[in-house]
């Protein structure tokens, strides 16, 4: 079990920090919600999350059938909702590198570790997810 610890600092920010390797992210409110929009909102690490556990599962897979992902990169947005206010879809676009070149087969393997990241899974199911592969 990871331990995180996430202080407020002042100005609607906070210092995340990952105690095991003391590496530290600040977050701060975005500019249309009292903030200065300068690091990362909360709402930001959340979709950054899901983008990094795809890829993530996505690199495992493709090492353990024997192929390379490398360079591989997703572009996500999020879009807001109100009442409460909350993350009501991702956009999520997945774009492999220039002159790459998959198989059927090792495509289902990409796609299967892309619907089996743990963050994904943990998502609410309202939570729209549109995900386009660029091959």
């Amino acid at each position: 079990m990871t331990k995180m610890r996430s202080t407020y600092i002042g100005g609607f920010r906070t210092e995340i920090e990952h105690l095991q390797s003391g590496n530290k992210v600040i977050t701060d409110a975005p500019l249309d919600n009292h903030g200065k929009g300068e690091f990362f909102s909360p709402t930001d690490l959340f979709a950054s999350s899901l983008a990094s556990c795809m890829l993530t599962i996505m690199g495992q897979s493709a090492e353990a059938h024997g192929f390379n992902i490398d360079g591989t990169r997703i572009e996500i947005e999020k879009k807001m909702g109100t009442n409460p206010r909350r993350v009501i879809e991702i956009d999520i676009d997945i774009y492999f590198p220039e002159g790459s070149s998959y198989s059927d087969k090792e495509k289902r393997f990409i796609e299967a570790a892309v619907n089996g990241c743990p963050v994904s899974n943990s998502l609410n199911p309202e939570i729209v997810k549109n995900i386009v592969y660029h091959y």
